[in-house]
Order: C-alpha cells, then sequence, then structure tokens
C-alpha cells in the first residue's frame, strides 16, 4: 500500500502527521516521552522515544518525519533497555520522595519508571540539592525535581512569549533557571502557571495555600465564605472520574460545606457586575472617542504583562477589578453586617483555575487598612485535593445550591471562563443600551472559537463595534504590537492568558489533551443555555446590590472607590544593572547606565550599550566613565532609555548619550 509506514508489522497510511512519534500514536502505540508536547516545537531532548528503523538505525521518533515504506520496531530488547537506563539515570538526580510530591498522581517520571519495570536505581546522584525557591505567590519551582525536558522553557517562550526561564550552564551542569539565577518573583515572570502546566513531574507546580484555609475553617472565631470562579465547574470532576465539561456546581457546594466553609458563593455574580461596570466604561469612552479600544482586566497575567511589556497601552486597560476582586470588595463591605461578624473575623477565599489569582489577590491595590479583599485562593486541583482529604465521595454527593444573593447569576456571568466569553457578555449588555431588541436568548457566536487571535464586526441598530479576541500571551503580544503601532483600530479587545481561556488555566486538573479546553468550554455554554437569565442587566440580585450598597448607580462613585483600581508601568526585573566595563574600583567614575529592557531592547538599546562601550574604550576613559546595563527606568513609553550619573535621557541615541557624557565630563573636570 502507498503512503504508509510499516510500524511493528502494522501498515499506517500517513496523513499529514508530523513526525513517526505522532504516526505511532495514530496507531495506537503510545511511545514515552518527556519533552514531547502537541503544543510546542520538537526539542528531541529526552531521548525516551527511541525507535529502530530499518537502513537508519535507532532514531527519535518525535524528530524523524514519516516517509512511505519506512519499517519501523518500536518496543525492541535494545530499546527497551535504553529506556530503562535512560529513566535510571534520570532518577539518581532526582528529588523522589514521591509520596509528598503535588504531582505524585499525575508524575510522569513515576508514570514511566513503573511501564518500563525500573524497579531500582543502579547510579548514584551527581548533582547537590538545590534550595527549592518559594519566593513567587503563584509557582513553586523545585530544581531537584528537573528532568531537563525544557517543556517549561519552551511554553513559556512559545506558547506566552515571555522567556522567564530558560536553560543554563553546559554538559551535567546544565539547569532550567530564572534569568541571572535569581528567584522566580524577582524576574519579569506574570505568574500565568503555563511552565507548571506542562511540567511533566514535581519541578514546578501551583503554589498551595491549602494548609492555610484549613487553619481559618479550624478556627471558631473565623467566618469563612468562598466564590467558585466559573470555569472551575466545568473541571473539577476531572479529578473525580467525570468527563471534562461536566457541570459540577451542585456537587462542588456539597462538599464545600462538608469540608466547613460557612457560605458559597459565585465569582459569576460579580462576572455580573463587571459585565456592567466595563460596558458603561466603555460607552463612556465610545462616546468620548477617548481610550480605544477598551481592553478587558479580568485576567490578572494579561495585565501584568501589560504593565512589564506594553504601559503605553495601561490607558486602554479597562479600570474595573477582575469579578474575583471585585467579588473581595463587595464581601468585606456587605457581609460583616449580613453575617453579623466582625470585619477582621470574615475571610474570603476564591477557588480558581488559575495560578495568576494568586498573585493578583496580594497585588498592593487590592489591600486596605483591613488586609487584602480576598484572603487566600485555591486552585481547582487544590480544591480537590482538600476533598480527598475530607475523605468525601465527590461523585456520590447529592447536589447542593450557592448562597443567596452572592450566588444568583446569569448564563453572561457563567460564559466568562471562555475566551470570547467576556466579549459576548460584554455585548449582550451593550446591544441593547444600543437601542438592539431586548431578549434572553441573544448569542453572539462570532465571538467563540479557538483560534488565537480572533476579530469580529457587530453591528446593533446601526453602530458597528469591531471587536478582537486573543488567547495565551504570544498572540496578545502580537495583537497590542499592531495596536500600538497604529496598524489595527478596534472598540474592545479581550485578552486571557491561558490558552482556551480560564477553562485551560494551570490551576485546573492537568491534561494534554487538546481537545479538553473546548470541551470545558462547551460546558459553561451548555450551561448558560439552561439557564433563565442569559444577560447581566437582569440579575435582580445584583440590581439590590447596587440599591442597598452602590448608590444605585452602576459606574457611580462609590461603585467606582470599591469595584476600579489602576495600573501602572512595572520593573519586570529587582536587579539594578550590570557592569559591562572594568572591575576596578568604581567609586569615583562617572556611570553611564542603558536600559536593556525588552521595550528599549527592540529599539535599539543593545546598539545604543555597544557603541558606548566601544566609545569609552576607544578615547581612554576606562579610568573615568563605567558603563553598566539595566533593565527598567520605569519609562517604558518613552524608550529607549538611559542615564548619566543619574540623570535620566528618554528617546536615547547614542549622539544623545554622547553629548550627555561629554558635558558630565567637561564638568567633572
Amino acid at each position: 500500500m502507498e503512503n504508509t509506514v510499516l510500524i511493528d508489522g502494522l501498515s499506517v497510511p500517513i496523513n499529514g502527521e508530523r513526525n513517526l512519534l505522532e504516526l505511532c500514536r495514530k496507531a495506537g502505540i503510545e511511545i514515552p516521552t518527556f519533552c514531547y508536547h502537541s503544543d510546542l516545537s520538537v526539542y528531541g531532548a529526552c531521548r525516551l522515544c527511541l525507535v529502530d528503523i530499518e537502513g537508519m538505525g535507532i532514531q527519535t521518533s518525535c524528530t524523524t518525519a514519516p516517509r512511505a515504506g519506512m519499517v519501523v520496531k518500536t518496543a525492541t530488547e535494545e530499546i527497551r533497555e535504553m529506556r530503562r537506563i535512560t529513566v535510571e539515570l534520570l532518577l539518581a538526580n532526582h528529588d523522589y520522595n514521591c509520596p509528598t510530591c503535588s504531582k505524585s498522581a499525575t508524575c510522569k517520571l513515576q508514570a514511566l519508571a513503573r511501564r518500563l519495570g525500573v524497579s531500582e536505581v543502579r547510579f548514584k546522584s551527581t548533582q547537590p540539592t538545590q534550595p527549592i525557591d518559594r519566593s513567587a505567590p503563584s509557582i513553586e519551582r523545585n530544581p531537584n525535581r528537573c528532568v531537563l525536558c525544557g517543556d517549561c522553557v519552551r511554553a513559556c517562550a512559545e506558547i506566552q512569549g515571555i522567556g522567564a526561564i530558560d536553560f543554563a550552564y553546559r554538559g551535567a551542569n546544565s539547569a532550567v533557571l530564572p534569568a541571572f539565577g535569581k528567584d522566580l518573583n524577582d524576574v519579569e515572570c506574570v505568574h500565568c502557571g503555563k511552565c507548571a502546566a506542562v511540567c511533566p513531574t514535581g519541578a514546578l507546580v501551583p503554589r498551595s495555600e491549602v494548609e492555610d484555609v484549613w487553619k481559618v475553617i479550624d478556627n471558631p472565631e473565623k467566618v469563612v465564605v468562598a466564590q467558585i470562579a466559573p470555569a472551575v465547574r466545568v473541571a473539577i470532576g476531572e479529578c473525580f472520574g467525570k468527563a471534562p465539561g461536566t457541570v459540577a456546581t451542585g456537587q462542588i457546594a456539597a462538599a464545600m460545606r462538608r469540608i466547613g466553609f460557612d457560605k458559597i458563593f459565585d465569582s459569576s455574580f460579580t462576572a455580573d457586575m463587571t459585565v456592567l461596570e466595563e460596558s458603561e466604561e466603555f460607552m463612556a469612552r465610545k462616546a468620548k472617542g477617548e481610550n480605544l479600544p477598551i481592553m478587558t482586566s479580568c485576567c490578572p497575567a494579561w495585565v501584568k504583562f501589560t504593565e512589564q511589556y506594553f504601559p503605553e497601552l495601561l490607558p486602554n486597560l479597562s479600570s474595573c477589578k477582575s469579578p474575583q476582586q471585585m467579588f473581595g470588595s463587595v464581601a468585606k463591605k456587605i457581609l460583616p453586617e449580613m453575617l453579623k461578624v466582625k470585619p477582621e473575623n470574615l475571610v474570603v477565599v476564591a477557588v480558581m483555575p488559575c495560578t495568576a489569582k494568586k498573585f493578583e489577590a496580594r497585588r498592593p491595590e487590592f489591600k486596605t487598612e483591613a488586609g487584602p479583599d480576598v484572603d487566600f485562593v485555591l486552585t481547582t486541583q487544590e480544591l480537590a485535593r482538600m476533598i480527598e482529604e475530607k475523605g468525601l465521595a465527590f461523585d456520590k454527593l447529592e447536589p447542593e445550591s450557592l448562597d443567596m444573593p452572592l450566588g444568583f447569576k446569569t448564563g453572561a456571568g457563567v460564559i466568562f471562563g471562555a475566551t470570547g466569553g467576556v466579549s459576548e457578555a460584554v455585548l449582550r449588555y451593550a446591544a441593547e443600551k444600543l437601542g438592539g431588541p431586548r431578549g434572553q436568548e441573544v448569542e453572539f457566536r462570532e465571538m467563540r472559537g479557538q483560534e488565537g487571535v480572533r476579530e469580529a464586526e457587530i453591528t446593533v441598530n446601526g453602530t458597528t463595534l469591531k471587536m478582537a479576541i486573543a488567547h495565551g500571551l504570544g498572540n496578545a503580544r502580537k495583537l497590542a504590537e499592531k495596536i500600538r503601532d497604529g496598524k489595527a483600530q478596534y472598540d474592545i479587545v479581550e485578552v486571557m492568558a491561558c490558552p482556551g481561556g480560564c477553562v485551560g488555566g494551570a490551576g485546573q486538573p492537568i491534561s494534554t489533551e487538546q481537545y479538553v479546553a473546548a470541551t470545558r468550554a462547551k460546558g459553561l455554554y451548555d450551561a448558560d443555555r439552561t439557564m433563565q437569565l442569559h444577560a447581566s442587566q437582569d440579575n435582580h440580585k445584583l440590581a439590590e446590590c447596587y440599591k442597598e450598597h452602590f448608590g444605585d448607580k452602576v459606574g457611580g462613585h462609590e461603585a467606582h472607590e470599591y469595584l476600579h483600581t489602576e495600573y501602572q508601568s512595572r520593573r519586570r526585573m529587582t536587579q539594578h544593572g550590570f557592569d559591562i566595563s572594568s572591575a576596578e574600583d568604581d567609586s569615583d567614575k562617572l556611570t553611564v547606565k542603558v536600559c536593556v529592557g525588552t521595550n528599549c531592547y527592540l529599539k535599539g538599546s543593545q546598539d545604543i550599550l555597544r557603541r558606548m562601550a566601544h566609545h569609552v574604550q576607544e578615547s581612554g576613559l576606562q579610568d573615568r566613565v563605567q558603563v553598566a546595563a539595566t533593565f527598567c527606568f520605569e519609562k517604558c513609553g518613552t524608550s529607549p532609555n538611559a542615564s548619566v550619573n543619574g540623570e535620566l535621557i528618554e528617546a536615547c541615541s547614542f549622539e544623545k548619550i554622547k553629548a550627555a557624557l561629554d558635558a558630565a565630563l567637561a564638568a567633572a573636570k
């Protein structure tokens, strides 16, 4: 048969597969691998996916394209032994205290060791134990569990376009590290957790707050309330054998009451509130023709990404807090009186599909004198762990309802968890405000889909709105660059950091199947269809909340005080800089600093730095001038930036900095 490959005696047709690994999997043969991920570039580092090809010998199947007539064997005695030795060598330098690892149940190294029959490790460790990095609020990094597969490096660079971690050193000393060996919290990480989502071992995991939550639940003086994000309900069932997309809101409520939460509410309530506030903000901007497009601010990883890389677009970000933080503000304002509890004894716990939400809850913008608006954030995985710790049979729990009034929502609030859901929810509100027909079954399917960047034009009562939607920060960067450079104009832009939206968040149950995020999203849209109300403006409990607590006015003064915030340009690294000139005593030297952060680098700062270092050398000024690279002057909108003896030079060029240096040298004389 033409265009086929003979794999273990089975004739398998080639139909667009990129490599032999994909072809073997199509044939039902699961070849082991660490470094292969369908969403990432082919890397070929782990050497586990070896196959024996007639006439070619042993090759890595992930890097070998299938060709008609190939004869392939996937599990010869030689290959099996090579795989076992590879896993043994990985285990030799691996912290395999598996029972205490949070990824034990889903660890690929552990699964492969069992599958390949590795019953002992015959090799000694050659690497010293490294400290665990717990600096970041969202991600914990344990280098002792790293197998150097590179999945995290490629996910951070290729999907998110950040590159906060990368390979360092060579050979036996190779390691995956944040830039300059710093802690993860001190570099340009946006806390999206994509690295943890693709990590096959426990080297990168979401930072757990489970024990902190147990402590407040066990404290009789505390009243602990929870909010559940929309995406959690269509994913948590996977931890207990249910299919992706199964809506389990009722079982979640029942389980959390058994665990000890006093009230269980819904983040969809404040998602509806976000729709009202953000839509009014958009309508006001549209009328004035300023700060358009309005960009969603629900995703904290996207917000931090904008602060770091596109500070010139910060005025475009919606000033609305995310639904999580809106809920915290509302809860801390109204629940103490409603629940008859002292404000200091009210604890708000958010259950989220996202690791960046842990970072968001700790932002200083969301703290008052009484403390943070949201006290703790649990991921979907962490809630599942608490359910297991409590000994509950999740699939046998009778469903229960959420508590009122903050548990009431419309379908618009529920679809927030899918990419395009925020835009569609806003359109359901804006369409009516623009004079469109009022209806409960309005769907804007143009907003839906899995393409990385999507555009749509919606015309309502003669008004055309141009929308753009991006998910995955690599896609968001492309879209933001077009907007910044004036190459595209939109009215509304929605961005979510995780592919697929919140349903694909790094705190969700781990899955390597591409269909899972889309299936979870379908679960949210199906839930929307079964609800009686589909537009946020129809949430009567929300209307009552405004009337009683926020001056009865959406976007009013009191609402703005509690439900809105501001963002600012953020330093990407805590590193001040590094010397590129002589290491001799420099206390009496003039200092020239050039920013090599992303915005400045893209506008030529590297060339300015190189030319300045060369100029100092050629002019014999080494004894008088110190040249250094630095990472941010917090002036990204006027990049490239530099300084001479502390005097900032914006929109710098080599000629400008040379003139400033000449003037400083003359003054020093």
